[in-house]
């Protein structure tokens, strides 16, 4: 647990844990991904009150406004300005979240920041950017054009889960829990998610003799 009053360390637990939570949300699914950034987060947010390591409250504010910014340029095509200044502030405020010797000097190590901006900066241009073109492209598929297809259940599904189906995956949820593995049949289409049913496998009967 000393490892955790290293700022640094704390440091990589946020950056990775934002990832995964972005990823999350992007990709539903099963909810290991949400659990995974859940405990992440949690691990730094005890590092922080346990070591009692000191945060810098601008540094804060800016990762917040960074994170509305960045909701708002997925939900506003071509809005390419607030992308780069909610990517350059959620990277600058975690970089700065701990304090140093000095205001201009990051409390974690300065080769970690610069690696780990460099490729969370990254992920969430890409990330965005394919949200936006999604978001603004014309529809180009007949929306029902799924209902009554077959496909697979590549997770258990219930509420929610993941199936393979018209060549794509798919958020799903079901009425009735599905195993993994099972073959399933789409009953709606609910815009990003899909309502399906298992099909059930005819069983042969033993013949007379």
């Amino acid at each position: 647990m000393e490892l955790l009053a290293n700022p640094t360390v704390t440091y990589l637990l946020i950056a990775i844990g934002l990832i995964i939570a972005v990823l999350a949300v992007a990709a539903p699914g099963t909810g290991f991904l949400e659990l995974i950034a859940l405990g992440l987060l949690f691990t730094a947010g005890v590092a922080i009150f346990v070591y009692e390591l000191s945060i810098n409250a601008w540094a804060l504010l800016v990762v917040l406004a960074g994170a509305i910014l960045f909701v708002i340029s997925i939900r506003r095509p071509r809005q390419i300005a607030v992308l780069v200044a909610s990517i350059v502030a959620i990277v600058v405020g975690s970089a700065y979240l701990f304090q140093g010797p000095e205001w201009w000097i990051p409390g974690v190590n300065p080769y970690v920041a610069i690696v780990v901006s460099v490729l969370s900066g990254g992920f969430f241009w890409i990330l965005a950017r394919k949200a936006i073109e999604a978001g603004s492209a014309p529809p180009h598929q007949d929306l029902t054009a799924l209902i009554g297809a077959v496909g697979e259940a590549k997770t258990e599904v219930y509420q929610e889960g993941s199936v393979y189906a018209g060549g794509e995956m798919w958020s799903a949820r079901s009425d009735h829990p599905i195993p993994a593995g099972a073959r399933v049949r789409v009953l709606e289409r609910e815009g990003f998610t899909l309502k399906v049913e298992a099909i059930e496998t005819p069983q042969i009967q033993p013949s007379a003799e």
